[in-house]
Protein backbone atom coordinates (compact mmCIF):
# COMPACT_ATOMS: atom_id res chain seq x y z
CA UNK A 1 0.00 0.00 0.00
CA UNK A 2 2.64 2.47 0.71
CA UNK A 3 4.42 1.71 -2.56
CA UNK A 4 1.20 2.17 -4.36
CA UNK A 5 0.67 5.89 -2.76
CA UNK A 6 4.12 6.67 -3.29
CA UNK A 7 3.93 5.37 -6.83
CA UNK A 8 0.86 8.02 -7.51
CA UNK A 9 2.34 10.54 -5.33
CA UNK A 10 5.88 10.04 -7.87
CA UNK A 11 3.54 9.42 -11.20
CA UNK A 12 1.95 12.70 -10.17
CA UNK A 13 4.30 15.01 -9.85
CA UNK A 14 6.06 13.56 -13.31
CA UNK A 15 2.68 13.97 -15.28
CA UNK A 16 2.37 17.67 -13.78
CA UNK A 17 5.94 18.63 -15.10
CA UNK A 18 5.26 17.34 -18.80
CA UNK A 19 1.68 18.70 -18.57
CA UNK A 20 2.85 21.36 -21.14
CA UNK A 21 3.49 18.54 -23.31
CA UNK A 22 0.46 16.53 -22.82
CA UNK A 23 -1.62 19.77 -23.20
CA UNK A 24 -0.24 20.74 -27.07
CA UNK A 25 -0.59 16.64 -27.47
CA UNK A 26 -4.30 16.79 -26.37
CA UNK A 27 -4.56 20.32 -28.97
CA UNK A 28 -3.30 18.31 -31.67
CA UNK A 29 -5.57 15.34 -31.29
CA UNK A 30 -8.38 17.55 -30.75
CA UNK A 31 -7.44 19.47 -34.05
CA UNK A 32 -7.05 16.55 -36.24
CA UNK A 33 -10.43 14.86 -34.62
CA UNK A 34 -12.26 18.40 -35.91
CA UNK A 35 -10.93 18.44 -38.96
CA UNK A 36 -11.72 14.71 -40.11
CA UNK A 37 -14.83 15.12 -38.65
CA UNK A 38 -15.70 18.04 -40.72
CA UNK A 39 -14.11 16.16 -44.09
CA UNK A 40 -16.71 13.20 -43.22
CA UNK A 41 -19.60 15.80 -42.16
CA UNK A 42 -19.62 14.60 -38.50
CA UNK A 43 -20.62 16.38 -35.44
CA UNK A 44 -18.09 18.21 -33.13
CA UNK A 45 -18.86 15.28 -30.00
CA UNK A 46 -18.71 13.31 -32.82
CA UNK A 47 -15.60 14.14 -33.84
CA UNK A 48 -13.91 14.49 -30.64
CA UNK A 49 -14.75 10.80 -29.73
CA UNK A 50 -13.67 9.61 -32.93
CA UNK A 51 -10.31 11.65 -32.35
CA UNK A 52 -9.51 10.37 -28.78
CA UNK A 53 -10.73 6.82 -29.46
CA UNK A 54 -8.69 6.48 -32.28
CA UNK A 55 -5.49 8.02 -29.93
CA UNK A 56 -5.67 6.08 -27.53
CA UNK A 57 -5.81 2.76 -29.81
CA UNK A 58 -8.60 1.86 -28.46
CA UNK A 59 -10.60 2.09 -32.25
CA UNK A 60 -14.11 0.53 -31.83
CA UNK A 61 -14.77 1.15 -34.85
CA UNK A 62 -17.85 2.67 -34.76
CA UNK A 63 -17.04 5.64 -36.62
CA UNK A 64 -14.52 5.37 -39.50
CA UNK A 65 -13.00 8.08 -42.46
CA UNK A 66 -14.24 7.63 -45.68
CA UNK A 67 -12.28 10.18 -47.65
CA UNK A 68 -8.61 9.88 -48.50
CA UNK A 69 -7.56 13.35 -45.69
CA UNK A 70 -9.97 11.64 -43.52
CA UNK A 71 -8.02 8.28 -43.53
CA UNK A 72 -5.06 10.47 -43.52
CA UNK A 73 -6.13 12.72 -40.57
CA UNK A 74 -6.60 9.42 -38.97
CA UNK A 75 -2.82 8.04 -39.25
CA UNK A 76 -1.64 11.25 -37.67
CA UNK A 77 -3.94 10.91 -34.79
CA UNK A 78 -2.42 7.15 -33.98
CA UNK A 79 0.97 8.18 -34.39
CA UNK A 80 0.36 10.93 -32.13
CA UNK A 81 -1.95 8.51 -30.03
CA UNK A 82 1.01 6.39 -29.66
CA UNK A 83 3.40 8.98 -28.90
CA UNK A 84 1.30 10.19 -26.11
CA UNK A 85 0.48 6.38 -24.93
CA UNK A 86 4.63 5.93 -24.87
CA UNK A 87 5.25 9.05 -22.84
CA UNK A 88 2.89 7.91 -20.13
CA UNK A 89 4.36 4.65 -20.12
CA UNK A 90 8.08 6.28 -19.69
CA UNK A 91 6.43 8.48 -17.12
CA UNK A 92 4.64 5.20 -15.10
CA UNK A 93 8.06 3.45 -15.43
CA UNK A 94 10.24 6.15 -14.20
CA UNK A 95 7.67 6.85 -10.75
CA UNK A 96 7.99 3.25 -10.31
CA UNK A 97 11.64 3.48 -10.26
CA UNK A 98 11.78 6.36 -8.44
CA UNK A 99 9.25 4.90 -5.50
CA UNK A 100 11.45 1.74 -5.73
CA UNK A 101 14.72 3.53 -5.10
CA UNK A 102 12.67 5.86 -2.46
CA UNK A 103 11.51 2.79 -0.43
CA UNK A 104 14.60 0.34 -0.73
CA UNK A 105 17.36 2.69 -1.47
Amino acid sequence: MIFTLEFLTNLGGLIWAVAPLFLGLGVIIATLAVAAGRREGWSAADSLYYGFITATTVGYGDMTPTTGLGKLYAIMLAVIGLIFTGIMVALAVEAAGITFDQLHG
